[in-house]
């Protein structure tokens, strides 16, 4: 009975969990939280690596670990190794111009959106990494000079793991890669010319791994741990693929996964290049591709409006059952932290049809559940449109312990909503992989995900159709105008 660790290394916390490589039961886990702030020491999370697995009761019995991150963050390395500044995640939007600076130089417009569509299977935004090299280059010079190779959170845990054995030893996988804007889903290789168009020299990159390829061998002393034999690294992932994998999603599934971040994903056989910039044809795990629109604003969205109410998150669900579909006409645009779909970073959000009748707790709580799904729907609609099927919704995530998120979805989707048991879909899904990586085979073992709950209710069309109309007057805090009446 092998058992493998996964590692969810998130924007929030890092969660690592100890399963049997062949059932995939449940053993034991651990976690530690990570710094707030949209730019973070690295060191931070490696502290929380160690913090979790130390409250997971440590690795050494185990045969393989795999690591999943958030993606996009930049982690810039000298020539010793050595961390050159905070990383930027995911989240940090001080590279929208930059963004903006390599659409228009392959040729703005329609036709420089088309050329990174085809080129790397997604649209520039704030999110990407290259947008954050060439931040990097433009604002810090300095630190731009040092840089001798730039990775990801999850390459440079998996990195350390090993026990940071030089540059050349860097390794990340394909869906990881597929969200820097500088590797080809199409050819399945970097497009070190984007790089070094990003951030004006070529440097280093880690080497690419298949989906069960080994990226090393865990360090001893790493951890501070001996175990009794090689223990086996996988090559990790980015962790929208880590939570496909850990859900079992399958052709005619897409995954709306509520976190920090909202994400859509299906699970398909062939890349996606969307000139809109809507969908990111990113890859999956498995070999196979992972079409991907995300949201910035998903749970936190809750959690603004619970501490606006002065409520729980128990008490805003039941507020918001208590609300009718619609909650009679109030609307929440939740762009709260500006918006990556659409791409709007300097956006904010805003209320619409508050009125005496509208004016009460229910009618907000409600109205916050409703603008957080129906920014996600919008996702749906934008993979829909790529050719994605969308036969069931597979919620996962913080927010669908929710039972209004639970409830309300079916409504706002339009399409039958399972919900897995409460887990750590991430960590799961790289613990899968580290299962993959130590038995072998030509795919992942066969893993249950327990028993599911399922919803389903008619759509209420209404609901998207104000939602619709509110969210297309929001108001740019930058450009302060109307993006309907400029």
């Amino acid at each position: 009975m092998p058992l493998v660790a996964g590692v969810d290394s998130s924007t929030q916390s890092c969660k690592v969990v100890v399963r049997d490589a062949e059932t995939g039961a449940l053993v034991r886990q651990g976690r530690a939280p990570h710094p707030e702030g949209t730019e973070v020491d690295p060191h931070a999370w490696w502290d929380a690596l160690r913090a979790a697995v130390a409250e997971a009761g440590g690795l050494a019995d185990v045969a393989a670990v795999a690591v999943a991150g958030q993606q996009h963050g930049m982690v810039c390395l000298d020539e010793a190794g050595q961390v050159v500044r905070p990383a930027l995640l995911w989240n940090d939007t001080r590279s929208a111009d930059a963004a903006r600076e390599l659409v228009e130089e392959a040729g703005g417009g329609e036709a420089g959106r088309r050329f990174w569509a085809d080129a790397t299977g997604a649209v520039p935004v704030a999110s990407f990494t290259a947008t954050k090299l060439r931040w990097l280059a433009r604002h810090e010079p300095a630190n731009a000079e040092r840089v001798a190779a730039v990775c990801l959170p999850h390459d440079w845990l998996t990195w350390r793991l090993a026990g940071a054995p030089g540059l050349a030893a860097l390794r990340t996988d394909r869906g990881d890669a597929s969200g820097t804007g500088y590797w080809s889903p199409r050819t399945g290789e970097y497009r070190l010319d984007l790089l070094e168009r990003a951030f004006g020299r070529r440097i280093g990159v880690p080497v690419l791994l298949g989906p069960a390829e080994v990226a090393g061998h865990l360090d001893p002393a790493a951890l501070g741990a001996s175990a009794a034999g090689p223990v086996l690294l996988g090559p990790g992932t980015g962790d929208n693929a880590a939570a496909a994998l850990g859900a079992g999603a399958g052709p005619g599934d897409v995954v709306v996964s509520i976190g920090t971040s909202g994400t859509v994903f299906a699970v398909a056989d062939t890349p996606a290049a969307d000139p809109t910039g809507a969908v990111a044809g990113f890859a999956d795990a498995t070999g196979r591709f992972l079409p991907l629109v995300c949201t910035l604003n998903a749970a936190r969205v809750l959690d603004a409006a619970a501490t606006l109410l002065g409520v729980d998150l128990a008490t805003l669900s039941e507020l918001a059952l208590a609300a009718p579909p619609g909650a009679d006409g109030l609307v929440m645009v939740p762009y709260l932290e500006g918006e990556r779909t659409p791409d709007r970073p300097t956006a904010t959000g805003a209320l619409h049809g508050l009125t005496l009748g509208t004016s009460s707790p229910a009618h907000l709580a409600r109205a916050a559940v409703e603008g957080m799904l129906c920014a996600l729907a919008d996702g749906l609609d934008a993979l829909t449109a790529q050719g994605a099927r969308a036969d069931r919704i597979i919620l996962v995530g913080g927010g669908a312990r929710s039972a209004a998120v639970r409830r309300i979805a079916p409504q706002v989707f339009g399409r039958p909503v399972v919900v897995p048991p409460p887990g750590e879909y991430v960590a799961d899904g790289a613990a899968r992989q580290a299962a993959w990586v130590a038995l072998g085979g030509a795919a992942p073992p066969a893993w249950s995900v327990g028993d599911t709950e399922e919803y389903a209710s008619p759509g209420v069309p209404a609901i998207r159709e104000r939602y619709a109309l509110a969210r297309d007057r929001v108001v740019d805090r930058v450009r302060g105008q109307d993006p309907v009446r400029g």
